[in-house]
C-alpha cells in the first residue's frame, strides 16, 4: 500500500537542502536517510533521502543528486509516498494510521448514527474527522480522547461522546422555537476547533 508521508516545501540554503510538510507520525522511519521514496508527480522520482535534519522546528532533507537550490525548488510541492505492509500497525497504543480510519461508521454510545469518516484533517492543534452524515451534510470532530470513545477496527465504527452542539447544533434551535421562545442570540462562528495526513495515527498521512 501506498501513503504520503510528505510534501516538499520551499528550497532551504544553496546546496539542495528541501524544507518538507511531515504527514507521518514515524518520520524517523519514514523520511530516515537511505529511504527511497516514490513520487507525485511519479516523473520526479523516486527519491533517496541523503541527509536529514530539524532546523527551527522544520524538517529539512537532501536527497540524493539534489546538489543546489535550483535542483531543490524543482521539488517545490511533489509528494513523497512509502510502500507500507497495509497490515503494519503504529507502534504506540492507541495510534491508527488514515486509511485504517478511513471510511468508519459514526455512532454515539448509544448507538445512534452520526456518519462515515471521508477525510482525516491534521491540523497543528489537534486531529479533524470529516465525516459525512446520512443527508449528504458533513460535521467535523474532533479525534481527541474526550470525544472519540473508542476506535473498533473489527466492527469497522468509531464510538464518540460529542459534547453538547457538536453534532447536533440545529436539533437544539429547532427544540428552542417548538418550546415558544425567540431563538437565543447565538455568538457569530468562531474558529474553535482545531489526530487523524495522510499517514499519521491519533492524534494525528502514511504510517
Amino acid at each position: 500500500m501506498q501513503l504520503v508521508v510528505a510534501r516538499v516545501g520551499r528550497a532551504h540554503g544553496i546546496k539542495g537542502e528541501v524544507t518538507v510538510e511531515v504527514r507521518t507520525d514515524e518520520p524517523e522511519l519514514r523520511l530516515a536517510p537511505g529511504a527511497v521514496l516514490a513520487t507525485d508527480p511519479a516523473a520526479t522520482g523516486p527519491l533517496t533521502i541523503e541527509t536529514g535534519r530539524v532546523h527551527s522546528g522544520r524538517l529539512l532533507l537532501r536527497f540524493a543528486g539534489v546538489t543546489d537550490r535550483t535542483g531543490a525548488e524543482a521539488l517545490r510541492n511533489t509528494l513523497l509516498i512509502a510502500d507500507v505492509d497495509p497490515e503494519e500497525l503504529p507502534e504506540g497504543e492507541d495510534e491508527y494510521y488514515d486509511h485504517q480510519l478511513m471510511d468508519l461508521d459514526v455512532v454515539t454510545e448509544d448507538g445512534v448514527e452520526v456518519g462515515r469518516i471521508t477525510e482525516i484533517s491534521h491540523l497543528p492543534s489537534q486531529d479533524l474527522f470529516i465525516v459525512e452524515r446520512p443527508d449528504g451534510t458533513e460535521v467535523m470532530i474532533p479525534f481527541v480522547e474526550e470525544i472519540v470513545a473508542e476506535i473498533d477496527l473489527e466492527e469497522q465504527r468509531a464510538v464518540i461522546t460529542p459534547p453538547p452542539g457538536l453534532i447536533d447544533d440545529r436539533a437544539e434551535i429547532a427544540s428552542s422555537r417548538e418550546a415558544g421562545g425567540a431563538e437565543p442570540e447565538r455568538d457569530e462562528p468562531g474558529d474553535e476547533q482545531g489526530k487523524p495526513g495522510d499517514e499519521q495515527g491519533k492524534p494525528g498521512d502514511d504510517a
